[in-house]
């Protein structure tokens, strides 16, 4: 009996083939150890095909294989760029450059988890409508544009493997016009065999200038139907603001140790910090593990707004909402780990 090439070379193989095409926000660094790492990928790749069917294995779905490995940058149908990572195990991550936006995150078992709203632009003429969605330096309406900048400009790519990339985001024209400081920001994403995990890291560079700033990862998560979602963590007896009360809000406290999605939310639970979502549709429940800097939740639905698709997605966003003071030379992180496990 033959053996299937998929099988043999799912953990080892990497296929570039469409990956490389247009890559203008990739340093120069950044492009040779990707190139390179491209072409011992195809090298091993045709090696171990060579001695496969040497010894009989059939080469028959060899080019399924090589399609579910690949990885790399790529485009979108609208000419976004974007970084395909993938796991030997089959699980997969997306992220855009533009706003520098994690968009897929799928287990070994393919399910997705990650939610992008299908009135999403996907085109660069406004920030993307979903994913792990950036903002900063300000989180919510303020001194300058709404939830900030980095949702919207062209992140560049630092380095990246098969399974990780690290973005960069340093000031602009564009940026300076509205929030002028000696910032350098980097986002770093790791797919691991059980998890998804990034890493924001906020540099003042200046050499005696602090500065302030807020930061959140604007979160939407894929839900089988909010009929059968329910949102757990340390919720129960805090107080939060519910944004949707009076002109400015109420603060109220929570009640309930499960939070179930029944009308509009958008609320602020500060001092949250370690909501699970569990989907009874797909019998899975993902962590939202916040290990450093994101401090506080925030959950959103318009709920109703069928454009927006509201039934099949919940924002759990991970925020920092006090601002922080950087002095100069200094340095924050936020870190998120995603971890996904069986009801």
């Amino acid at each position: 009996m033959k053996l299937s090439i998929a099988s043999c070379l799912l953990a080892s193989s990497l296929s570039l083939c469409s990956a490389f095409v247009v890559q203008p926000q990739i340093s120069p660094a950044a492009r040779t150890s990707v190139v390179l790492e491209a072409s011992r990928a195809a090298g091993k790749y045709a090696s171990r095909t060579k001695w496969l069917e040497s010894r009989g294995i059939s080469a028959g779905a060899s080019a399924e294989t090589e399609s579910t490995a690949s990885s790399g940058i790529m485009k979108n149908d609208q000419g976004l760029e974007f970084v395909k990572l993938v796991h030997p195990n089959g699980a997969s991550a997306e992220v855009y450059l533009y706003g520098g936006v994690v968009t897929s995150y799928k287990d070994a078992e393919g399910t997705e988890f990650i939610a992008v709203r299908p009135d999403a632009k996907m085109d660069g003429s406004k920030p993307i409508s979903g994913g792990l969605s950036h903002c900063w330096p300000q989180f919510g309406p303020g001194a300058i544009q709404q939830h900030g900048f980095a949702r919207n400009v062209a992140w560049t790519v630092k380095s990246s493997t098969a399974t990780t990339v690290e973005l960069e985001m340093a000031p602009s024209d564009y940026t300076k016009a509205m929030w002028d400081k000696p910032f350098l920001c980097t986002f770093a994403v790791t797919l691991e065999d059980n998890q998804l995990k990034t890493k924001m890291v906020v540099n003042n560079v200046g050499a005696e200038e602090s500065f302030d700033f807020q930061a959140a990862l604007h979160s939407y998560f894929t839900v089988s139907s909010l009929d059968k979602l329910e949102i757990t963590g340390s919720f129960e007896g805090k107080e939060f603001l519910n944004k949707l009360v009076g002109d400015g809000g109420e603060m109220q406290t929570e009640k309930r140790s499960a939070i179930t999605i029944t009308e509009e939310y958008d609320r602020v639970y500060k001092g949250v910090n370690d909501p699970v979502l569990k989907d009874a549709g797909t019998g899975k429940a993902l962590n939202v593990v916040n290990e450093v800097g994101w401090e506080d939740t925030v959950i959103w639905n318009p709920y109703g707004n069928e454009g927006m698709g509201y039934n099949n997605f919940v924002c759990v966003e991970s925020v920092k909402f006090d601002p922080v003071t950087l002095a100069a030379g200094s340095s924050w992180e936020g870190v998120l780990v995603l971890k996904p496990e069986s009801l």
